[in-house]
């Protein structure tokens, strides 16, 4: 890797998902220097693994593309993946941050031609799939991966698999040699967009998510239906590989609740309303969706998806906390066990599927950086004056939908700009 040149009037982005773009965009278009960091080796987050997100119910692959064509444009923005933070040092306007790079054993004349992939057979499980199907050791993150570059596993280093892989290659791309590179910046601001991560659900012990194959969570629904994911875009069981037409959708796994996450996860509500619409588009009438919930949190121009939902004859909602779910050993199906409180009617419902509708938490835990950042209880970043010139954008602040996410990153990306400016005028 060259030099990486960074001055106190550089603003450092910390994550490459939707708000860190975002974020890193806005500035360096308005003229800053920037530099991006992201740990995965695409950039992308958590949105690209969607397979869509409302309110417009697009795929992601158009804003995502956006982006990409901005980034690539743009000579004031460096990207580095694989990329993570290890300490920071400093002040507002004068910060000394360093990150380590891991390598990808892949050099930038990877032309993406998949011939290491070909070459090698050795496969582990696919995290861009939520571990729902294999990748190959060497291997492109997803089809609209930025930077367009193969990767290496780690764990085929030293093997005949690795030598296979270098072989293979006719433009002298894959460099086994590669070491781990430790970067020294300074930078004048920080916008941490570190993201978001599902919650365990394998926590929920009620709702057998470890124990009973039909249970998944939202996140992985949505990477079933897409058509590169792991079952080619069919809602499928996983103990049988049946069709799944009865599907149930659970509220508030994991958040709301004392025992696991106390705070309201926002997304989630209006992610089993636009999964409805899912089973609806694969299914027609032939598809039955049953939402279990405490109430709908679906606020403002998000309510047309409640609206919509409750006007579709496949789509039914029970208000109840759903105590457990057993299995049927005969047919695979999970029960669903509770109480519906509107008329207060114990049930025992069987589905062919369950979808848990998963808890967002903070991907990074900041308290154990050692990193002068004030978080709340549930561990997002606080808007303070003490944390200088380091700011939150998106999920890392909050929990977020795609939109919000977007606007608070442009708003974190102004304040790291302010900093930058203010430092200007001083030195002037």
């Amino acid at each position: 890797m060259t030099d990486v040149v960074a001055t106190n009037q550089t603003i450092l982005v910390v994550g490459g998902g939707i708000s860190g773009m975002t974020a890193a965009l806005e500035a360096a278009e308005c003229g800053k220097d920037v530099i991006l960091i992201e740990k995965n080796p695409a950039l992308g987050g958590r949105v690209a693994q969607l397979y869509k997100y409302f309110p417009k119910m697009c795929h992601p692959t158009c804003g995502i593309e956006i982006n990409l064509r901005r980034i690539k444009a743009n000579r004031k923005l460096r990207v580095i993946t694989m990329a993570e933070v290890s300490e920071v040092t400093g002040d507002k306007g004068d910060y000394t941050v360093k990150v380590n790079v891991a390598p990808r054993y892949v050099n930038e004349n990877c032309t993406a031609c998949g011939a290491c992939n070909e070459a090698v057979e050795t496969e582990f499980d696919n995290e861009y799939n939520y571990s729902l199907n294999k990748r190959k050791g060497a291997y492109l993150p997803f089809f609209m991966a930025y930077p367009q570059r193969y990767v290496v596993d780690p764990r085929l280093i030293g093997s005949a698999e690795a030598d296979k892989a270098k072989a293979s290659c006719k433009y002298d791309a894959i460099d086994l040699e590669m070491q781990v590179e430790n970067l020294t910046l300074n930078v004048g601001a920080i916008i941490w967009a570190t993201g978001w991560q599902p919650f365990d659900a394998n926590k929920i012990q009620p709702y057998g998510y470890d124990r009973i194959p039909n249970v998944i969570t939202s996140v992985e629904f949505e990477r079933m239906m897409d058509k590169m994911g792991p079952t080619g875009g069919k809602i499928l069981r996983p103990s049988d590989g049946k069709e799944a037409k009865d599907i149930a959708f659970i509220q508030c796994a994991g958040s709301r609740d004392r025992n696991y996450l106390k705070h309201c996860s926002r997304i989630c509500c209006t992610a089993s309303l636009k999964q409805t619409t899912y089973v609806r588009e694969q299914y027609g009438d032939e598809g039955k969706s049953t939402i279990y919930y405490i109430d709908i949190r679906a606020i403002d121009r998000f309510e047309d998806l409640y609206t919509k939902a409750k006007a579709d004859n496949t789509v039914h909602f029970i208000k109840s906390k759903v105590a457990n779910i057993t299995l049927d050993k005969v047919t695979d199906n999970p029960v669903l066990q509770g109480v519906n409180t509107e008329g207060y009617h114990r049930y025992s419902n069987p589905h062919d599927l369950v979808v848990l509708a998963i808890g967002m938490q903070p991907s990074v835990d900041f308290s154990q950086l050692g990193i002068n950042l004030t978080v709340n209880e549930h561990g997002f970043i606080e808007n303070d004056a003490d944390n200088g010139g380091m700011f939150a954008a998106g999920c890392a602040s909050d929990a977020l939908d795609v939109n919000r996410a977007a606007q608070n990153a442009t708003a974190s990306a102004l304040r790291a700009i302010q900093v930058v400016n203010q430092l200007a005028t001083v030195e002037g």
